[in-house]
C-alpha cells in the first residue's frame, strides 16, 4: 500500500487575499508547487486566526508598534488555529522568525523557513540572529528544520546549533523571454520603505524612464508609483523592462531579484545580504554599495547605454536561476526537508 500523503499544517502572517494580491505570493507559490509532489496542505493565514488589523498594509512589525496592545490577542489566536490544524498534521511549516515560539506550542513536529524580513529592523532576522541568540537559539534547536532563504542566513543559524538548510526562495521560469519596451525601461518592484532605497533610487534614477510598481509611506518620493498591481501585470512589467533595480539596504535574498533574472533582465542591486548571492556582479547585473545614489546612477546608465551588455547578464541570470531556484529545484528540496522531519 502507498505512503499515505504528508498533511503540513503552514502558518504564515502573509497571503494573497485574492487572485491579484502580491501580498505573500511566494508562500502560496511555495504551497502550489509542493502540492504537486503529494502534499497536503492547511493554511493557517489571516482570516484563519484573527490578525486585529497587523499583518497586511505596513506590516506585522510596523502595525505592532502603533498598536501593541493587539499583539497579544494576535497571538492568542493564532496559537489556537495553529493546533487545531496541527491536530490532524504530521507536521507544522511556519515563515518568519518571530513566529518561531509558535512551533514549540504546536504538538507536532515543525521547521520554520527564514525569509530574512529586511524591512523588520531592530526585528530583523540577521539581527536577531547575532544579537539575541541566548532567547532564538534554543526555540531554533527545537525545530526539525530551519529553511533558510540565503546561504548567510543558513551560516547565522548553524553557528546557533540548530539544523539549518539552504533552500532558496523558487520562482517559475518563463518559457521565452519578451521584448523590451522602447524606450528603454528601468523597473522597481516592491514596498516603497526607507529599507528598499526608495529616496537614493530617486536621486539616482532622476531624468531616467523609471517605472514604480509598489506602494507604501514613502510612495510620495516617486510619484509615478503606480501602487500595488496584480501578479499578471507585474509579470508584464518584467517583460518590458530593460533593467531592474533592487537599491535595498538590507535583504533576506530578494524574491524581485530572482523574478526578474527567471525573465531574462539584469538586475542592478545593492551588496547586501542575499541578494549578493543570488546576483552575481558583473554577470547577472551589477552590485553597488547600499546608499549610494551615485553609484546606483552610474550602473544604471552603464546598462542602459549597452544593449549587447544587458542580453548577456539577462541571459546568464536567466540560467543561473533556473538553476537554483526553478520550483522544478526547489519544491523536492522542501518536501525532503519535510520527510526527514518526520522521517518517512
Amino acid at each position: 500500500m502507498a505512503d499515505s500523503p504528508l498533511r503540513v499544517a503552514l502558518l504564515t502572517t502573509y497571503y494573497p487575499r485574492h487572485e491579484d494580491d502580491y501580498a505573500g505570493r511566494f508562500v502560496s507559490d511555495l504551497v502550489h508547487h509542493v502540492e504537486k509532489l503529494g502534499v497536503r496542505y492547511e493554511v493557517v493565514k489571516p482570516g484563519i486566526f484573527n490578525d486585529f488589523g497587523l499583518a497586511y498594509g505596513a506590516g506585522v512589525v510596523r502595525n505592532a508598534k502603533r498598536r501593541p496592545w493587539l499583539v497579544p490577542f494576535m497571538f492568542v489566536s493564532m496559537t489556537r488555529a495553529l493546533r487545531r490544524a496541527a491536530r490532524t498534521a504530521d507536521l507544522v511549516h511556519i515563515h518568519w522568525l518571530l513566529a518561531a515560539p509558535l512551533g514549540l506550542l504546536a504538538g507536532k513536529p515543525w521547521v520554520i523557513t527564514l525569509h530574512g524580513t529586511p524591512t523588520a529592523r531592530a526585528f530583523e532576522d540577521l539581527v536577531l540572529l547575532r544579537r539575541a541568540k541566548w532567547v532564538v537559539g534554543p526555540i531554533l534547536r527545537r525545530a526539525k528544520a530551519v529553511i533558510c532563504v540565503s546561504q548567510v542566513l543558513t551560516a547565522a543559524v548553524t553557528e546557533l546549533g540548530a539544523n539549518a538548510v539552504w533552500i532558496p526562495n523558487g520562482t517559475t521560469v518563463p518559457r521565452e523571454v519578451a521584448s523590451e519596451a522602447e524606450p528603454p525601461e528601468v523597473l522597481f518592484a516592491g514596498r516603497m520603505v526607507e529599507e528598499k532605497g526608495i529616496r537614493e533610487l530617486a536621486v539616482a534614477a532622476e531624468g531616467l524612464n523609471l517605472v514604480v510598481a509598489g506602494d507604501g509611506p514613502l510612495r510620495h518620493v516617486l510619484p509615478q508609483a503606480r501602487g500595488l498591481v496584480p501578479h499578471t501585470e507585474l509579470e508584464r512589467l518584467y517583460g518590458r523592462a530593460a533593467i531592474v533595480v533592487m537599491p535595498s539596504h538590507s535583504e533576506g535574498q530578494g524574491v524581485v531579484a530572482i523574478e526578474a533574472m527567471a525573465h531574462g533582465r539584469p538586475v542592478v542591486g545593492s551588496r547586501v545580504g542575499g541578494l549578493a548571492e543570488i546576483v552575481v556582479d558583473g554577470e547577472t547585473g551589477i552590485l553597488v554599495p547600499p546608499r549610494d545614489s551615485a553609484a546606483l546612477r552610474r550602473a544604471l546608465l552603464q546598462l542602459l547605454d549597452d544593449g549587447d551588455l544587458r542580453a548577456r547578464m539577462g541571459a546568464a541570470g536567466r540560467s543561473r536561476v533556473s538553476e537554483l531556484c526553478s520550483w522544478e529545484r526547489v519544491a523536492p528540496k522542501v518536501l525532503a526537508a519535510y520527510r526527514v522531519a518526520v522521517d518517512r
